[in-house]
């Protein structure tokens, strides 16, 4: 097998790390499994005879040399990222291998910008954070909705879950940003930046397109959209939004981790994302619905992953989704997990 095809996958046996490992089988990647726990990668190579096993861990940067040699690329699905993502890029970057992870804290998907993009650039290869179900695709969902506009007055991403079952690590994540911003303080992007604010979110109702209707939902429930969007879209307003029962579930220290119903182990959670660009009277939308966001977030990275090795981008260093890939051609991409209906 050549080389080309080897991917590695750092925190494989987590719950979207095992998702990405069956994307990347199934699309004829071959992963390394590599991560912290040996054990846990011993159990999960039981079920995949014939993977390579490297444990590897954030703090000894020999190891991660040895996880990511020979590879093409490498995956980070290991949070709290704001631990791992640093260590592992600049892995990568001694690899000289292009980087995808799948976070979705906001705190560390700045630090990824902010610390990374000159020697990205420099290097000549390709980060790609947040390329995930919140981040990536809310990003690539608004970049599509604005078609041939080059900038716009505001961006509403509307996330219609149908519940949130979190999962450990969702859990760790959410506390690591909530500590970095200090509890009880919140993100928004607002007037081209990102301000704290100390006050509760609103609760607003927003129509999503049938079948979900009209709902409550949590305003200014902000989350990695504010950091990928505005990276390469001139759109000073970019506000997300979650349903109530889904922003409930997650606060709720009693929600138990997701379940699988299926025999990919994708849970019963729906999801609707409701994307809405205006510039001016003008209105401009993206809907998408599928099944699962932690699935989900497999077939978007690995798309990523494999549009990157096959030459498929437009730029450079770190870059978020929506500028480094063709938006609405990698969402056709997607059909077979997620319905989107562009609208104009």
């Amino acid at each position: 097998m050549s080389s080309e095809r080897v991917v590695a996958v750092f925190g494989a046996y987590g719950h979207t790390g095992r998702f990405v490992v069956a994307e990347l089988l199934n699309q004829g990647f071959v992963p390394v499994l590599t991560g912290r726990d040996a054990d846990k990668l011993q159990a999960l190579a039981a079920s995949h005879p014939g993977l390579d096993v490297r444990p590897a861990t954030v703090d000894d940067p020999a190891s991660l040399d040895r996880a990511l040699a020979g590879a093409a690329a490498v995956i980070n699905c290991a949070g709290p990222f704001a631990s791992t993502a640093a260590p592992v890029i600049e892995a990568a970057l001694r690899a000289g291998i292009p980087y995808v992870d799948v976070a979705a804290e906001i705190e560390a998907n700045l630090d990824t910008f902010a610390h990374f993009a000159d020697r990205a650039t420099a290097a000549g290869t390709v980060i790609v954070p947040a390329m995930a179900f919140f981040g990536g695709f809310g990003d690539l969902l608004v970049t599509a909705a604005m078609g041939d506009w080059t900038s716009a007055d505001e961006a509403h991403v509307a996330y219609g879950l149908s519940s949130w079952h979190p999962t450990a690590g969702t859990r760790t994540a959410g506390a690591v940003s909530r500590q970095r911003r200090g509890d009880g303080r919140r993100l928004v992007y607002s007037n081209g930046r990102l301000q704290h604010r100390d006050d509760a979110p609103p609760t607003l109702k927003w129509s999503f397109p049938d079948p979900m209707g009209v709902r409550s939902v949590i305003g200014e429930f902000t989350m990695a959209d504010v950091v990928t969007v505005p990276s390469h879209l001139a759109i000073p307003e970019v506000r997300t939004y979650m349903t109530v029962e889904a922003a409930t579930d997650l606060a709720a220290p009693e929600t138990p981790a997701p379940a699988a119903v299926d025999e990919s182990g994708r849970s019963a959670q729906t999801f609707l994302v409701d994307v809405v660009v205006r510039s001016g009277g003008e209105e401009r939308r993206a809907v998408a619905s599928g099944q699962d966001i932690y699935a989900v977030s497999a077939p978007l990275a690995v798309e990523a992953v494999h549009r990157v090795l096959t030459g498929r981008t437009r730029e450079v260093g770190v870059a978020s989704a929506g500028a480094v890939f063709d938006a609405p051609d990698f969402l056709r991409a997607l059909s077979a997990h997620v319905s989107v209906e562009l609208s104009r």
